[in-house]
């Protein structure tokens, strides 16, 4: 074995590790920070792989968004973990039946890829690129309808996060944009003209006041 097969071992027991800790820990914001070692091992992974660019990608959109939003939220909401986990053994079963069959299918999927012996030929054009380039031109020539089905599938799914967060509910307010989008200016603000009013009796006793001296008030 050498040094990269044994950097490769190590990363993947770290990656093992923590994605089984992203699941049992017992805080969600350990289980978040869990998921973010998780990234990290799979983009040095991916490094040893030679995949640069998935690795940046992975640390970049990953790490250093997606999961920064992730610790944002649950610190902000402070879910009630004991809440969570109300019914966990009850669903148990049904649950590691499906991750069963989840694990299967990827398994008849990528173990046809295990049995490859040598390489398909390339393309000479595309082996002389590097890694980014000859990635973005599988992308836009040979996958680019599963990619734009990707992308309809990930704004579908933003459009339900939307629906599902402004559904009314009792204990939290909710708004209807379409009234937004039909409210107009005038609907906003009304300038109303009004004349001055002046209070005379409290004016002349003002100025009655301030007309006679002290020294003339009479007891």
């Amino acid at each position: 074995m050498n040094t990269i097969g044994a950097l490769f071992y190590l990363f993947s027991a770290v990656l093992l590790f923590a994605s089984f800790r992203v699941i049992t820990a017992r805080s969600t914001v350990h289980a978040a920070l869990y998921l973010v070692l998780a990234f990290a091992n799979a983009a040095v992974i991916w490094m040893l792989l030679k995949a640069e660019f998935l690795a940046i990608a992975l640390v970049l959109v990953y790490v250093g968004a997606v999961m920064v939003l992730f610790l944002f939220v649950v610190m902000m909401l402070d879910l009630n973990s004991s809440s969570v986990r109300d019914g966990f053994w009850r669903h148990f079963p049904l649950a590691g039946i499906i991750g069963a069959v989840i694990a299967l299918e990827m398994a008849l999927v990528l173990m046809g890829g295990f049995r490859v012996t040598e390489p398909a030929p390339m393309d000479p054009a595309i082996a002389q690129m590097n890694n980014t380039r000859a990635l973005g031109h599988a992308i836009y020539t040979q996958y680019l309808y599963p990619v734009q089905l990707a992308a309809v599938l990930l704004v579908i799914a933003i459009i339900a996060a939307i629906a599902l967060t402004l559904r009314k509910r009792k204990d939290t307010k909710a708004q209807d944009p379409s009234q937004q989008v039909l409210a107009k200016k005038a609907d906003r603000l009304r300038i109303v003209k009004m004349a001055p009013t002046v209070d005379l009796p409290s004016v002349a006793a003002d100025a009655a006041a301030t007309a006679t001296p002290a020294g003339d008030k009479k007891p």
